[in-house]
């Protein structure tokens, strides 16, 4: 097992550290400064915070952890092509990236799980495993290369090669239009002022998407760097993974981070009762209704104590594309 202990990896071989990713660099500065005028009384509505309350699950949930994670990157279940695709524009909408380039990073983290290559171990530092790794360049990282080696199998559905093309950011646009326009449209209909209409628009629209927005950007960060630091482990998995309750609980699942490394391709992340797993919960009703099939679950191979203590080693079934 890896010293779990920051400081002990080197940054990866390709980190140019004069070089700034600026496309990440600038959409973080931005998406920032613009959910911070939620502290402002002009743009707060419950509206607002009703819809980035929901939107954690609406975006988060179905786009990330169920569709962009479980489903593209390890192929724990099957949906119809077009609810897949429907999952995927929400992914989108988080500002994490096209889901080619999503897939194939997580991919080549398990492959290389808190060791030199691994795209953001926190064993590096805290910072540089939760939101660093983004804004410096990364040659490991460059485009073909990483899609060539991780990400062909979802290169081969014509929807999201045309994403590749810059065609995903109509999407965040469109959601941007909608929110905004959609509450500006509502409270004209119920009798307000344009100058109110134009006021609750905008604080369902720095609400509904900037501030849910970068909700879901540190809940999926902490992932990265929280789970691989600070928790409980049920297996002795051959990296520092962690299961942390609080992760577990905010991200609808994804913090049960040690359960996931024993068993990659499994769509349950949950494996003790006291493990909500939301997303599971989800992916369970939409195979009640017909919509999600070939589920995969953890293998019989997984063995937990009582006291939660590290148990066998297991094997890695990492779903690395050919």
């Amino acid at each position: 097992m890896p010293v779990n202990d920051a400081g002990s990896l080197p940054l990866p071989a390709g980190v140019a550290r004069r070089r700034i990713a600026w496309q990440y660099a600038t959409s973080f500065v931005g998406y920032h400064a613009i959910a911070l005028l939620a502290l402002f009384p002009w743009f707060f509505s419950w509206t607002g915070v009703v819809l980035a309350i929901l939107g954690l699950y609406v975006f988060g949930t179905l786009g990330i952890n169920l569709c962009y994670h479980r489903l593209l990157t390890h192929r724990g279940l099957v949906l119809p092509r077009r609810l897949e695709h429907a999952f995927a524009i929400l992914g989108l909408c988080c500002v994490q990236d096209t889901p080619a380039r999503w897939v194939a990073i997580h991919r080549r983290h398990h492959e290389h799980a808190d060791e030199r290559s691994d795209p953001h171990s926190p064993l590096v530092n805290f910072f540089w495993g939760h939101m660093g790794w983004l804004l410096i360049e990364n040659e490991e990282l460059r485009t073909l290369g990483i899609y060539d080696r991780y990400s062909k199998d979802i290169l081969r559905d014509p929807f999201y090669r045309s994403l590749e093309r810059n065609r995903w950011f109509l999407f965040v646009l469109a959601s941007w239009v909608i929110f905004y326009s959609g509450g500006f449209a509502a409270a004209l209909m119920l009798g307000n002022s344009a100058a109110q209409a134009h006021q609750f628009g905008a604080s369902v629209l720095v609400w509904g998407v900037f501030v849910r927005t970068v909700l879901v950007w540190h809940i999926t960060w902490s992932v990265n760097s929280v789970t691989h630091r600070w928790g409980y482990r049920n297996y002795a998995t051959d990296e520092g993974s962690r299961n942390n309750f609080l992760v577990g609980i905010i991200s609808n699942g994804e913090g049960w981070h040690n359960n996931h490394h024993a068993a990659p391709r499994s769509a349950k992340h949950g494996h003790r009762w006291w493990e909500l797993d939301v997303t599971y919960l989800t992916i369970r009703l939409l195979a009640l209704m017909g919509l999600a099939r070939n589920v995969a679950l953890p293998g019989s191979h997984l063995t937990i104590l009582a006291d939660t203590a590290v148990v066998t080693r297991v094997p890695q079934d990492h779903a690395v594309a050919d």
